[in-house]
């Protein structure tokens, strides 16, 4: 037996991903910036267990749903035909926040388990290929294996099954002076998986092509801004960046906010009017999450914890990447 822990921590992404190129190989569509969150953990653990007749995996303490297995064997099958093995696998994965729910579990989920599964099986693989291996689970989860400040570029527009598209980071941990402080509302599950949303949003919106030239431009914009320290300009495109995406997934039938979220959102507008630096943002969920500068964030907290919805409030910095926590 060969076992292998890693911990991941899921990101937020800055520039928003939201689509997938038509091909094979799980290519996102538009580029991306995010900034990895140390509040917040996946733990997952492989072993290659001779005795096992197939792969055995728990997510949660409870077994993977049929979408999650299939994609989390995949992962598993390309890691045992790159190092030579046959050899099944228990996956046990555990989150400390809530899982598909918004909050980028599948990120952390799927940056774990490519590094757990690699480190387990023997292949001492740079983070480039782990990178890769993860976004062919999540695409997120490309960004997930790094710390700090990520990109991920969009994927092109063809090209075969395996070609390498790796993120990258571009800024470490301490590029902001800010906080993240993530809003939960709920533990529940979001009806429509983030990759249902996106493939009816391709199909159904009258606004995606719009919203896949706007994405590059604030990509580029925001990458600028982050070069140059300014949290204010970040903060302009995280929040433009994250109604965007939304006002496109909603013109395809696809809600992820709730009342709480968009009562979240005129609050922190409230606070920045009155010299607050703050700026709300929300992927595919009803969760809200505020990058606020360091020294505002004790009074930002303060004012917005107390809202009716808001369950409690996660406080996060910009954190590591993915690494091995045990080896066997």
């Amino acid at each position: 037996m060969t076992i292998a822990v890693a911990v991941a921590h899921p990101n937020v992404a800055l520039a928003k991903y939201w689509g997938k190129r038509p091909r094979p190989g799980n290519f996102p569509a538009v580029p991306s910036l995010s900034v990895t969150l140390d509040g917040l953990s996946t733990r997952t653990r492989v072993a290659f267990e001779p005795d096992l007749d197939d792969d055995a995996i728990a997510i949660g303490g409870a077994p993977a749903s049929t979408e999650d297995r299939a994609r989390i064997v995949a992962i598993l099958d390309r890691v045992r035909r790159a190092s030579g093995r046959r050899t099944r696998a228990r996956v046990e994965s555990s989150n400390d926040f809530p899982t598909a729910s918004g909050l980028a579990s599948s990120a952390s989920g799927h940056a774990a388990l490519a590094l757990a599964a690699t480190s387990a099986a023997g292949l001492d693989w740079p983070e480039e290929r782990v990178s890769d291996l993860a976004r062919r689970g999540s695409a997120s989860a490309a960004r997930s294996v790094f710390g700090g400040f990520v990109e991920l570029l969009a994927g092109a527009d063809d090209g075969a099954e395996d070609d390498l598209l790796a993120a990258r980071a571009v800024a470490p941990r301490d590029q902001l002076d800010a906080v993240v402080l993530v809003f939960v509302v709920t533990e529940e599950k979001k009806a429509t998986p983030s990759r249902e949303g996106m493939a009816l949003t391709a199909a159904k919106s009258p606004y995606y092509r719009a919203w896949l030239d706007s994405s590059a431009r604030t990509f580029e914009s925001m990458c600028g801004a982050l070069a140059a320290r300014d949290l204010g300009r970040v903060g302009e495109l995280t929040e433009a960046s994250t109604l965007a995406m939304h006002a496109v997934a909603m013109s395809a039938g696809v809600m992820y906010v709730r009342g709480v979220t968009l009562d979240l959102f005129a609050r922190v507008r409230e606070l920045r009017s009155a010299g607050a630096a703050a700026w709300a943002t929300s992927d595919a969920g009803p969760h809200v999450k505020v990058l606020v500068g360091t020294s505002d964030a004790p009074r930002v907290r303060a004012a917005l914890e107390a809202t009716p919805g808001v369950a409690r409030v996660i406080e996060a910095r910009p954190g590591a990447g993915a690494r091995v926590v045990e080896a066997v």
